[in-house]
């Protein structure tokens, strides 16, 4: 009902285009100073390193229960879920903490000292785009829900499996970051630099070139698409695998929701069916686990096209290709909007671990208690179930409401005729509508 009513109301009183321009505005020089200043930068790279520093040291040499180790819930609940969180309030604070970047910055420098001239690399292929980032959130996931499925923990992964896992992705990003460069990997390539930025495209803060500005809220994510591109220009412009990555994020989440209620009795068949044709228990249980993910990624991609195709109906529209760069844009408020849905209680109740008995004993072992908070527990009672349901629903109202917005302006934008780009827009509020019933959906199956 709410999208509806927010529909019509875009409808009749939205008429011209908000978020196709730049509103964006130096604000507070001497803050930007310090946040461009060297200590600033060092300090906060330092951060970084050191906190992935501590998560491998954890994982290799810590306790081998989830609960205890600080290894996953450092990476998989305080960074992952906490930088986008961050990014919508606060801008892309990512970049600054950045251990890969912390390593490569005073490398690079270090050379340039020694030789005089800055490293020599490969020119960064075009078509490749965002497609690696894509493609590595969908490999990061997978170690996440699918990788440790029968370890019967928590996260779905074992500490040492999580250690191993990034230090081979530390010397991976070097050797990208060595052979493509700093710039153009971390802008294409790097997983989390691509994928927090995504989100942080939302938020109304935005530092260019070393100085901090405010924009309308929302307005970033319609240039993300493009990197640097303008309004309609994102049809030309678009960096390959952008949309690609937003549809694995909703996706990927929509999966990890729908895997022990939708899909579970489908995730089970499969299952038996793998091992009675001979493959091995983990085998049977991985494969099908990746086959559902797949499905999920799919069934998201499907619902969006759908959508396009009924746009490229109306006349007065860019063609089906274009539509499908276009609009894409308009799926990252929704996909904030799962992740912050599915993972609230998860964000909640282990940041209390994170700043408690993991902080002061990281490896979980029990041999240590830094700030004497060793002993402390995980208060499940400090939000209700209730609250929690309310959470949810505002946050998944509240995205699709904003895809909405951004869908509309679009429109507004590309038909010249206001009535067609009204018209235009009764497939995205099917869009909306459906991934709308299907997150409450989820929320409601595993909530039960």
């Amino acid at each position: 009902m709410v999208l509806i009513v927010s529909f019509f109301a875009l409808s009749a009183g939205w008429r011209r285009a908000r978020y196709e321009g730049d509103s964006w505005r130096p604000v507070a020089p001497r803050l930007s100073a310090v946040l461009r200043s060297l200590p600033f930068r060092v300090l906060c790279g330092a951060i970084g390193l050191f906190l992935l520093g501590v998560a491998i040291y954890a994982g290799f040499e810590g306790t081998s229960a989830p609960d205890r180790n600080v290894a996953l819930t450092l990476l998989f609940v305080t960074a992952w879920l906490g930088f986008p969180l961050a990014g919508v309030l606060l801008g892309d604070v990512f970049p600054a903490f950045n251990p890969w970047n912390a390593i490569a910055a005073p490398v690079g420098a270090a050379w340039r000292r020694v030789t005089g001239a800055a490293p020599r690399h490969l020119a960064y292929p075009a078509r490749l785009g965002r497609w690696p980032a894509a493609v590595g959130l969908v490999a990061f996931v997978w170690l996440e829900l699918i990788y440790g499925q029968g370890s019967g923990v928590a996260v779905g992964v074992s500490p040492d499996a999580v250690a191993r896992a990034a230090s081979v992705y530390t010397v991976y990003t070097l050797a990208m970051t060595a052979l493509f460069g700093r710039e153009a990997w971390f802008r294409g390539g790097e997983i989390f630099t691509v994928y927090f930025g995504m989100f942080a495209s939302l938020g109304k803060l935005e530092m260019r070139e070393g100085r901090l500005g405010v924009r309308r809220f929302l307005e970033g994510s319609t240039r993300w698409v493009a990197g640097m591109g303008r309004g309609v220009d994102v049809a030309r412009a678009a960096i390959p695998g952008s949309i690609g990555l937003i549809i694995a994020s909703i996706g990927t989440t929509t999966f990890d929701g729908a895997q022990e209620g939708v899909f579970k009795d489908g995730v089970e068949q499969v299952i038996t069916w793998l091992t009675d044709a001979g493959l091995g228990a983990t085998a049977a249980v991985r494969i099908s686990g990746s086959l559902f993910m797949l499905l999920s990624i799919a069934l998201v991609a499907a619902v969006y096209f759908v959508g396009v195709r009924g746009m490229s109906g109306v006349p007065g529209g860019p063609g089906r290709t274009a539509l499908w760069r276009l609009f894409g844009h308009a799926l990252i408020p929704i996909a904030f909007a799962y992740l912050l849905a599915h993972y609230f209680s998860l964000f909640f109740f282990q940041e209390q671990a994170q700043f408690t008995f993991l902080l002061s004993d990281p490896p979980g072992t029990g041999h240590t208690d830094l700030f004497g908070t060793a002993g402390y527990g995980v208060n499940y009672e400090a939000i209700s179930s209730e609250f929690t349901w309310y959470v949810q629903v505002a946050a998944l109202v509240g995205g699709h409401v904003a895809g909405l917005v951004l869908a509309h302006d679009r429109a507004v934008a590309l038909w010249s005729d206001i009535r067609a780009a009204a018209r235009s827009q009764y497939w995205m509020l099917a869009v909306m509508v459906a991934f709308t019933c299907f997150g409450l959906f989820l929320l409601s199956v595993s909530n039960a």
